[in-house]
């Protein structure tokens, strides 16, 4: 059997097992016998192809016509001509299946049902994926990168089946990529020709010593090791950190440890939906509560509390989960002098609201609630466990309204050294803008309470901020900085912003996220749409505990405590530092309000849409469609450019700026000649490592046909390079960026077009990935046996020679 069939073999065995994750998704598993015939003649026809010497980009485009008719042969033979080959009819076909498949999605759980439009959807995207695999691995010799088709194919079926997927599609599909490159280093093993071994009978076997052994040859035994280890870590470090996943309005099925025990919750970003939350065009129910509670306004459910800021953005620690005890402890930093009144609220979830975090009315001090749960103490929430999620709970949460008044803030001692150090720590990339506000914003207070009012009504009030939905929903420190500028932003640029200016004033921060209090209803019950996601600071006070601020204006309420009559001693008039409060968060703040002051009294404006998940990618069809999306994005988009931005930054980073010691302009003379090598490369010329400067100039200008500027500027630099590597006193050469330029613009002018946009988006120079990869392999390799070499006795070649001698 020749390399290249090997190879074709073990990649249609690779992609078929990364295809087995896609099991759990269907009732059936016929679909897979059929894709498994249907892959086998497509590689078949790539196999053909390049035994008749076609060209690569023409054995592409005849496997995917292949793949075509293969579909339409199984999908659409009655409107094809010959029963096989596709036209408009074709194309007419294949699009109501998959609009048909796109609303069984939508009406099934998984596991749904095979029906011919998710077949087509599932089948295709498998030969899809087959293609990129026999490309990459088979038509252009390079099995690495077609890792990346397998990765994403694996990565979309394991986290549409969620609860379903196993650790052994895992392992398949790991099993299946581990061959792929072990017939690949076979393959080039081959290549140098027949490899001795040491015939293990010794010296006097003459020339039977240089017969090939029939053990594994070394360098085959150490990517087989190696790849059982990475393995092997692959599976242990998944198993070793369980993880709560979820996000503030996705479909998460993943739940966040198992049994009783301690487990953890990993750092996670539930505010990646927020933005388009607030966006939707139609206005759902997500959640409808009744309470006792005398201040309904104040009735935040709350069911996250973001605490780390990383400079990316803000996420949850990672933090120990146990189970929900009868009732929950005492809320931390709250004091028995301050007022509270225990509250009751049950609260009933659509059946189409799914995340893993429970929203619920801070503080809790007892939830009664049926299912799989975990209590986080640090946060104070509630959290699901294997699978468990919202959708149509229905639980009962008892809480504290707390009380505290102006002067309790205004007195509060200071907080305890570890509150301190973890909830004020920022960024070092943080803006010194950001912190030069913040002072310039509280000069003249007396205490942490009055510096907190003045950033609430700076954002709420003074700032001149407006609030806007449609702005990008960034949440590093470069959106922060661009928000103090712009002005304009939502609930995250407020909450974030005002968070991170209090910590760089020494006040322990936090953001929490959950849904505002809700429009009453004319049966006194509350009703939580889709647009009351939110997200607000709560900043810490010793003897009150976490305490809520409203800075984004126009939305939710000010708490009591932080209204204008509250003591304050700053320059600003506090009789005109009242935000505007409102119950009901619009997508925008100047969108009108179309519903009578009367009937919104009277609960009488709720949307009349069905429930439905709280966004695009809550529903069970959307769940689907989302991840296909991507999944063909990264087939077309991203993978090809991949060459390209990698090109795109080496040479970035070979031309960019360095320093002015002479050890610098060495440096940037060398790499200046390494990207004129590698352009040179990309257009054909391959380097020849044997040749000095400048006869690699002369080739490079005799094969690169170059003339004028750009042949001079070759030569400029190859007599730059001799100048560094062999002068006394090496002079620095100027211009090389431009010569580097006038190189490449030489090289394009004389090749062709389809030259041209081979160098462009495939260059040939890209290859230095894989050696460098394979260096770092072939070091690390070393290294492990090094250091198992000098764990050995050292008698033992003592006791070895007396063989040698005797033989």
């Amino acid at each position: 059997m020749s390399g290249r069939t090997r190879i074709t073999l073990c990649a249609y065995a690779a992609t078929l097992m990364a295809a087995s994750a896609l099991l759990p998704l269907l009732d059936s598993a016929q679909w897979l016998a059929l894709a498994a015939v249907l892959l086998a003649v497509q590689f078949g026809a790539g196999a053909v192809a390049r035994r008749v010497s076609l060209a690569r980009p023409l054995t592409l485009v005849f496997q995917a016509l292949v793949g075509l008719m293969l579909l339409t042969l199984s999908f659409a033979r009655q409107e094809a001509l010959l029963g096989v080959v596709p036209g408009p009819a074709v194309l007419a076909r294949f699009g109501e299946l998959l609009s048909q498949g796109g609303q069984d999605i939508e009406r099934y759980a998984i596991p749904a049902p095979s029906s011919p439009g998710i077949e087509l959807m599932v089948i295709g995207g498998v030969l899809t994926v087959g293609l990129m695999v026999d490309a990459l691995a088979v038509t252009y010799r390079s099995a690495a990168p077609a890792g990346l088709p397998l990765l994403a194919l694996y990565s979309v079926a394991a986290g549409l089946a969620g609860d379903a997927a196993s650790v052994l599609w895992f392992v398949l599909a790991a099993i299946g990529y581990l061959l792929l490159l072990l017939a690949e280093g076979r393959d080039r093993l081959s290549q140098w020709g027949r490899v001795f071994g040491g015939s293990s009978a010794g010296a006097a076997r003459g020339a039977r010593a240089f017969e090939s052994s029939r053990a594994p040859l070394a360098p085959v035994r150490t990517g087989r090791r190696i790849g059982v280890l990475a393995l092997g870590v692959a599976l242990a470090v998944p198993a070793a950190l369980p993880a709560l996943d979820g996000g503030l309005l996705s479909d998460s099925r993943s739940g966040g440890g198992s049994g009783s025990g301690g487990s953890t919750i990993n750092a996670v970003n539930p505010l990646v939906s927020l933005q388009d939350s607030l966006n939707q065009p139609e206005d759902v129910e997500v959640l409808r509560y009744r309470t006792n509670s005398p201040d309904k306004d104040g009735m935040y459910l709350r069911f996250v509390a973001l605490d780390q800021f990383d400079g990316t953005t803000w996420k949850t620690s990672e933090r120990g989960v146990k189970d929900v005890p009868d009732r929950l402890p005492q809320p931390t930093g709250l004091s028995s002098s301050i007022a509270t009144q225990e509250v009751q609220t049950n609260i009933t979830a659509s059946d189409g609201y799914r995340q893993d975090w429970l929203p619920m009315p801070y503080p809790a001090t007892r939830v009664d609630i049926d299912g799989r749960w975990r209590f986080e103490p640090e946060g104070r929430t509630l959290v699901g466990d294997r699978g468990q999620n919202t959708r149509g709970v229905e639980y009962s949460v008892n809480s504290l309204v707390v009380k505290p008044t102006a002067q309790d803030l205004a007195t509060a001692p200071r907080p305890p050294a570890d509150i301190v150090a973890e909830y004020t720590k920022v960024p070092s990339t943080l803006p010194d803008v950001v912190k030069e506000t913040a002072r310039n914003i509280t000069v003249g207070s007396r205490n942490d309470y009055e510096s907190a009012v003045r950033l609430q009504d700076w954002f709420a009030v003074n700032g001149g901020f407006t609030y806007d939905t449609d702005v990008r929903s960034g949440t590093g420190v470069s959106a922060i900085s661009r928000f103090l500028e712009d002005k304009r932003g939502f609930c995250v640029h407020f909450s974030f912003s005002m968070a991170a200016m209090a910590r760089t004033l020494g006040i322990p921060a936090r953001v929490a996220v959950g849904f505002t209090p809700g429009t009453e209803r004319a049966d006194e019950t509350m009703s939580v749409s889709i647009r009351n996601a939110h997200a607000w600071p709560e900043l810490y006070f010793e003897g009150v505990g976490w305490t809520r601020f409203e800075p984004t204006p126009s939305i939710g309420s000010v708490p009591d405590y932080a209204l204008p009559e509250s003591p304050s001693s700053g320059p600003s008039d506090p009789a005109e530092q009242q935000p505007s409060v409102s119950q009901e968060p619009s997508a925008t703040a100047s969108a009108p309000d179309t519903c009578p002051a009367d009937q919104r009294r009277r609960g009488e404006c709720e949307s009349s849409a069905p429930v439905q998940a709280i966004t695009p990618t809550g529903s069970d069809g959307s769940s689907w469609r989302l991840p296909l999306i991507a999944l063909a994005a990264l087939a077309v988009v991203v993978l090809p450019l991949l060459p390209l931005l990698w090109r795109m930054r080496v040479t970035a980073r070979r031309l960019g700026s360095r320093g002015r010691t002479p050890d610098d302009a060495r440096d940037r003379t060398l790499q200046a000649w390494q990207e004129v090598l590698d352009t040179a490369w990309d257009h054909g010329i391959v380097p020849d490592g044997a040749l000095t400067a400048r006869k690699s100039a002369e080739r490079i200008v005799r094969l690169g046909r170059l003339d004028g500027e750009a042949a001079d500027a070759v030569h400029r630099i190859a007599g730059a390079v001799e100048q560094v590597l062999y002068a006394p006193q090496p002079q620095s050469a100027g211009g090389l960026v431009d010569d580097v330029g006038r190189v490449r613009a030489g090289l394009s002018a004389a090749a062709g077009r389809w030259e041209r946009l081979r160098a462009r988006l495939f260059p040939r120079s890209a290859v230095r990935v894989i050696w460098a990869a394979s260096a770092r392999w072939g070091a690390l390799a070393e290294r492990c046996r090094t250091a198992v070499r000098s764990r050995v006795p050292r008698r033992l070649p003592a006791l070895r020679r007396p063989f040698r001698q005797r033989g």
